[in-house]
């Protein structure tokens, strides 16, 4: 392996173990987030279809990801039925970041109503950002938080 090579490495190597201790140091485990669905809180009774399911992958203690639970909240109340909010604690449970191939938290994942993501963005999301995204798809806000 040449000098370069081994530098590439190196560094590589180094900026993944600063990440990881990054976010090991600033999110730990924690309950799940106050108010928000979980898969198994979630209900399907006679609620119509979301257009969208707004995934959050964190946990309640870290701090970005508990910037992101009003945030959740109030997507909840601007689109009402439209969209369907689901929190994974991916410290009480690592399947779902498994499944979705997250590798830092907070990530939110956007799927459409058959399921296929269509957007996806690591790190706080502001509220407005995300109002955004959901009327581009079509979505109608419907409340004012």
């Amino acid at each position: 392996m040449s000098r370069l090579r081994r530098t590439r490495a190196g560094l590589l190597v180094l900026a993944l173990a600063v990440a990881l201790a990054a976010v090991a140091a600033g999110c730990g485990g924690g309950a799940d987030a106050e108010g928000l669905s979980t898969p198994a809180s979630s209900s399907s009774g006679a609620q119509s279809t979301p257009k969208v399911t707004f995934i959050e992958l964190g946990a309640d203690s870290c701090v970005p990801c508990k910037e992101m639970q009003p945030v959740m909240r109030a997507i909840e109340q601007t689109f009402g039925d439209q969209v369907e909010v689901v929190f994974y604690d991916v410290w009480d449970d690592p399947a779902p970041a498994n499944e979705y191939g997250v590798q830092m938290i907070p990530t939110q994942i956007f799927l459409d109503e058959s399921g296929e993501e269509f957007h996806r963005h690591t790190g706080f999301y502001p509220q407005a950002d995300i109002e955004a995204l959901l009327v581009e798809r079509g979505l109608e806000k419907i409340a004012t938080p």
